[in-house]
């Protein structure tokens, strides 16, 4: 983040009516500014080269070059920015593949007003939010995605803990991982625990470090 009053936001989007609409929404709050406006995905890499971002709100359906394509290219050159996809897209694959290029959220385009400023903010902030509908599918995909490298990684560690450690990679909070799961928020936090215990760290952050330098999260 910059050191302004303001997180600066580059819309990237190939709708003119969405994207003004997106415009109009953020800028009611006063802690974000659109710096910028792209209707493709090198006219979004040439506004990041030439305006100082903090965030970046990502289509994916975009013509000729993706928004995946896009967001891996703009967190290799820019790994700063933060990236908050927006689209019509609910499979699997798009979310993983999302995940996998550097994004920190992904919301479906029927979100209102209020969760998707909700949205930026935690990005903003350095965490992860996802549309209930996809966080609710994470579970599954980050086990079926992950699962043999965390094993090997971390061989002391349950396969829900190894999950749960994924989980908490990608930056969800304990209140998120607990839903995408199904489990109660203290059955999360005793998993943490264990990890923690398990794996010698003394917090979140340092757990969340080995994680990473695992190649989970990622």
């Amino acid at each position: 983040m910059t050191n302004q009053t303001t997180w600066q936001v580059l819309l990237v989007e190939d709708h003119p009516i969405f994207r003004d609409g997106l415009a109009a929404a953020i800028g009611l709050d006063d802690g974000f500014t659109v710096a910028a406006q792209a209707a493709t995905a090198q006219e979004a890499l040439t506004a990041a080269r030439t305006t100082e971002l903090d965030l970046v709100v990502m289509d994916l359906g975009l013509p000729g070059c993706s928004g995946i394509e896009a967001t891996r290219d703009l967190k290799r050159e820019h790994p700063q920015i933060k990236v908050l996809v927006m689209t019509m897209s609910e499979d699997d694959d798009s979310l993983l593949a999302a995940m996998r290029a550097g994004a920190r959220g992904y919301l479906l385009k029927g979100a209102g007003r209020d969760e998707i400023l909700r949205a930026l903010h935690t990005v903003a902030q350095g965490g992860a939010v996802f549309s209930p509908h996809m966080a609710e599918r994470l579970g599954p995909l980050f086990a079926s995605f992950t699962g043999a490298a965390a094993q090997q990684a971390f061989p002391t560690l349950t396969a829900r803990e190894r999950e749960v450690l994924g989980l908490l990679a990608t930056g969800l909070s304990y209140r998120q991982i607990a839903e995408s799961l199904y489990l109660s928020d203290k059955t999360v936090r005793n998993h943490v625990g264990a990890i923690f215990a398990k794996l010698q760290v003394r917090n979140r952050a340092e757990a969340i470090v080995r994680a990473r330098d695992a190649g989970l999260g990622t």
